[in-house]
């Protein structure tokens, strides 16, 4: 039963002993001449000129949530087709009707405009 296991602490060992190795490596390689321009946080070009703590819309998290939603659901879809034959007509119909549920809450939260950003 251990002999079993003896590839995973193997990979273990290896990812043990490159990690620093490469870390180490690039610590040596890269220059490091830190300036003021450097250590200034990048915000696309333009200079930061408030708290990076501001307050977001709620929109954004709506959008944010509702993806991980329709990801997940859509998710689901995979091991279907794997076994698309063994499920049949039944299994067809099924996901039909998964699908029009998860298409009549996308044009809902459309409809409702949760997906405009302005």
């Amino acid at each position: 039963m251990p002999q079993n296991y003896v590839p995973i602490f193997i990979f273990i060992a290896i990812v043990g002993v490159a990690l620093p190795v490469t870390l180490l490596l690039a610590k040596l390689v890269r220059p490091e001449n830190p300036t003021k321009t450097k250590l200034m946080p990048y915000e696309c070009g333009i200079d930061p000129v408030d708290n990076a703590r501001g307050r977001y819309t709620v929109r954004f998290y709506i959008v944010a949530i509702l993806f991980v939603v329709f990801d997940v659901e859509t998710i689901f879809l995979f091991p279907w087709a794997v076994k698309f034959k063994a499920f049949g007509l039944f299994g067809l119909v099924e996901m039909l009707i998964f699908l029009v549920i998860l298409i009549v809450g996308y044009i809902w939260v459309w409809k409702k405009g949760a997906l405009e950003w302005v």
